[in-house]
């Protein structure tokens, strides 16, 4: 039988030593969003088709035509959210500035 102390116990001194987060990993992979030259139109497409307009997670729930409840946008849980829509209006800039294409289809 176990015992409960000991589990807590135990539980707690494998929860303290559980690495701490840092988020000089993310800065990496930031600074390289942000830079990243868009030079190729194949790839600029690419981009405006994946990265939605707006935030696809947000939902309302309704039955019989009533609300009951809201879900909340999640996207800025998600800590590239910023950089991976600046990299969306860098492709749209980039197509409509660099190559005169019709950006209509992606607004």
């Amino acid at each position: 039988m176990f015992n409960i102390s000991q589990l807590t116990n135990s539980l707690i001194f494998s929860i303290k030593r559980l690495p701490k987060i840092t988020f000089t990993e993310f800065k990496v992979l930031r600074q390289w969003l942000n830079e990243l030259e868009l030079k190729n139109i194949t790839f600029a497409h690419l981009i405006c088709t994946i990265v939605p307009t707006q935030c696809p997670f947000a939902r309302d729930i309704t039955l019989f035509g009533r609300t009951f409840f809201r879900i909340p946008p999640l996207c800025k849980l998600n800590p590239f959210y910023d950089e991976i829509v600046h990299l969306r209006f860098r492709a749209l800039c980039y197509l409509a500035e660099g190559c005169h294409e019709d950006i209509s289809r992606y607004c």
